[in-house]
C-alpha cells in the first residue's frame, strides 16, 4: 500500500469517527432546537388568542351588549372569538390545533377532551403553575402540546355565574344545564395548542442533512487539498530521487543530482543522498585506481 493511500485511510477512518460523533451530538441539538422554535411558536399563537379574547372582551362585547338581550350572539363571547381566530390563522399553520377546553362550557364544542380535563386538574391542585409542556401519543403519532390555565374573571361571571343571571338568549340557545356555576378566579378551563413531533422532527432531519451535506462537502475538498499538497511536496519528490537512487546503485554515473530544494525534510535528505554519492564515487575511484 503507497504512502499516499495510507494516509487516504487514516484520514477518511478518522472523519468517519469523527463525523459520527457530530451527527449524533449534532442531530440531538437539533431536535430539541426544533420543538423549542415550535413551542415558541405555539405561545406566540396563544398570545394571539389571547389578544383576540382581550379585544372581544373590551370593544365587541359592549357594543352588542343591547342586542344580546334579543338576540343571542356568539361573535360576543371571548371564547367564541379567541377560537374563530385561530381557526384562520391555522390556514398559515395547518399542523397547529387550539383548543380553549373547559369542563363545564356553555357551548359543548368547548368541552374537554379526557387529557385536557387532566391538564385542568393540574392547573387547579397547583394554583403557582402558568404553562404546562409535555407529550402524548394520538392516533396519528406522538404530539408536542402548549396548555395554560383559563380562569373566570368577574366579566365571566354574568353569563356563567348563575342560570338565573344569566341572559335570557343564552339560556335559550345552549340551555340551563350547562356553562354554569364558576366561581371567581376558579381555573375553568385550559388554552391547549398542539403540534405533531413528527413536524419538529422533520425540519430538525433537514437542517441535519444540510449540515451533514456541509460537512461531507468541506471534508472532501480538505482531502483533495491534502493529496495535492502531498503530492507536489512528499510524493513527487521522493519518488524522484527512488529513480535517480536505483540508476545510481545501477552504477549509472550520468544521473541527475538529487534535489535539495522543496520541504526543508525533503531537501535534507537530497543533500544527504549527494554527499552519499560523492562518497560512493571517491571509493569506486580508490578501487580502480589499485593495481
Amino acid at each position: 500500500m503507497s504512502l499516499l493511500l495510507r494516509i487516504n485511510v487514516a484520514l477518511v477512518a478518522a472523519f468517519a469517527v469523527a463525523a459520527a460523533l457530530i451527527a449524533l451530538v449534532c442531530h440531538s441539538v437539533l431536535e430539541a432546537g426544533a420543538e423549542r422554535q415550535m413551542l415558541a411558536e405555539a405561545g406566540l399563537m396563544m398570545d394571539s388568542a389571547l389578544a383576540a379574547r382581550a379585544y372581544t372582551a373590551s370593544e365587541i362585547e359592549p357594543l352588542l351588549r343591547a342586542q344580546m338581550e334579543h338576540e343571542f350572539l356568539p361573535q360576543s363571547v371571548p371564547f367564541y372569538a379567541a377560537t374563530e381566530h385561530f381557526l384562520r390563522l391555522q390556514a398559515a399553520r395547518p399542523d397547529y390545533s387550539y383548543r380553549e377546553a373547559t369542563l363545564n362550557p356553555t357551548n359543548p364544542r368547548d368541552r374537554a377532551l379526557d387529557w385536557q380535563a387532566d391538564l385542568i386538574q393540574r392547573f387547579r391542585d397547583n394554583a403557582a403553575a402558568q404553562e404546562l409542556v409535555g407529550e402524548r401519543e394520538t392516533p396519528m403519532g406522538r404530539a408536542l402540546y402548549l396548555a395554560r390555565p383559563i380562569h373566570a374573571r368577574p366579566e365571566c361571571l354574568s353569563c356563567h355565574g348563575t342560570a338565573t343571571s344569566a341572559p335570557a338568549t343564552i339560556l335559550t340557545r345552549h340551555g340551563a344545564n350547562n356553562g354554569f356555576g364558576w366561581q371567581e378566579n376558579e381555573v375553568v378551563g385550559a388554552q391547549v395548542v398542539s403540534v405533531p413531533i413528527d413536524t419538529a422532527q422533520a425540519k430538525a432531519r433537514g437542517s441535519f442533512r444540510v449540515i451533514l451535506g456541509s460537512l461531507i462537502g468541506a471534508f472532501v475538498v480538505l482531502l483533495l487539498l491534502v493529496n495535492l499538497l502531498l503530492y507536489r511536496i512528499v510524493v513527487r519528490p521522493v519518488r524522484r530521487m527512488a529513480q535517480i537512487a536505483e540508476r545510481v546503485s545501477a552504477g549509472d554515473g550520468s544521473a541527475a543530482e538529487f534535489a535539495a530544494g522543496g520541504a526543508p525534510e525533503i531537501a535534507a535528505l537530497g543533500r544527504s543522498f549527494n554527499r552519499m554519492r560523492v562518497s560512493l564515487n571517491k571509493a569506486l575511484k580508490l578501487l580502480e585506481s589499485r593495481p
